[in-house]
């Protein structure tokens, strides 16, 4: 079984300065302090990344890992990736305007470079640049795409600014759905992406976040419209990471839904029977990379929907646009 909604191929950056980001954690109310020494935790963060990658290869998905060679600048978020860039069939990469400083210096030549190697690019869109207007759009964290009924739904909050988000959706020629989310305490949700994800057959969201009751019942109708069968989980389980879940695929067309062990364990017996009805529930344990970073699994996966090609390519600036 094959499908366009997912892809058997990611990137991931390696965690080398991971670490508690001051910037992000002004809009990013998942993210926890913790009293372990700086040692330990890149000592921890490194061995559940290597683990999920190891764990990753053997059930077929192909993973390209970054090792960012840049030791003069601190990437404490580096290892979440899908923010800065998402890739497409047709060759095009599209780089992303991101709301703090220390997450603009992740958008790097040499990890396109480094994915090159293996698949084609055709062509480089960088719209980063509105982050001198105050408008940011970080990636798959920002939208949640239905690749297969072209919509694209997006959380609007400081890191998805509305006009940009829009904009996107119709340049990529997606359907915009947009609504706005908060958490218990009323904070907006950072990122579309912790509580909703969406697979071939099945959706998973935090309804219960959109406090708006048009807005809520628009994505509701617009993800049963599409056939998906929507799990909808609680405030208590969207923190537990339950809605940052990213479906994936091998090359014989096994179908696998990625997340936390957090995660696994937060979803109840039948949510889990329902989201593993046509896919294997692959669970990672990185609790101290989704405690620290404030982000989960499917913020570590950034898809890669590119060509492959037999033969090494180098990037010229013909690519960028």
């Amino acid at each position: 079984m094959s499908t366009s909604q997912s892809t058997s191929a990611v990137i991931m950056v390696h965690p080398k300065n991971f670490g508690f980001n001051e910037q992000t954690a002004k809009t990013n109310a998942f993210q926890n302090r913790v009293n372990i020494k700086p040692e330990d935790l890149h000592r921890l963060a490194n061995q559940e990344f290597n683990a999920m990658v190891g764990s990753l290869r053997d059930h077929g998905i192909h993973v390209t890992v970054f090792d960012d060679p840049d030791y003069k600048h601190h990437k404490p978020d580096a290892v979440f990736p899908n923010n800065w860039l998402s890739t497409w069939p047709d060759g095009r990469v599209f780089l992303y305007p991101m709301a703090t400083e220390s997450r603009r210096i992740e958008r790097s030549f040499m990890a396109l470079q480094k994915l090159a190697e293996d698949y084609k690019v055709t062509q480089i869109i960088d719209i980063s640049k509105t982050e001198e207007y105050d408008a940011f759009l970080e990636g798959t964290g920002a939208m949640t795409f239905d690749h297969q009924n072209k919509i694209v739904y997006g959380c609007i909050s400081p890191r998805c600014d509305k006009s940009l988000f829009i904009s996107h959706a119709l340049q990529l020629g997606y359907k915009p759905v947009i609504f706005h989310a908060y958490d218990k305490t009323g904070t907006a949700i950072y990122h579309t992406n912790v509580l909703m994800g969406i697979a071939s057959t099945t959706a998973v969201i935090c309804a219960e976040a959109i406090d708006d009751t048009a807005e809520r019942a628009e994505v509701l109708e617009t993800l049963a419209g599409t056939g998906h069968q929507v799990v909808e989980i609680t405030q208590e389980q969207m923190t537990s990471f339950c809605g940052n879940v990213l479906e994936l695929q091998n090359d014989h067309g096994d179908l696998f839904l990625a997340m936390s062990q957090t995660a696994f364990g937060a979803f109840t017996p039948e949510q889990r029977l329902t989201l593993g009805q046509d896919k294997t529930l692959l669970p990672f344990d990185i609790h101290t990379i989704e405690t620290v970073g404030g982000g989960s699994v499917r913020c570590m996966l950034a898809e890669v929907f590119l060509p492959r090609h037999s033969s090494v390519t180098m990037l010229t600036p013909k690519a960028f646009a």
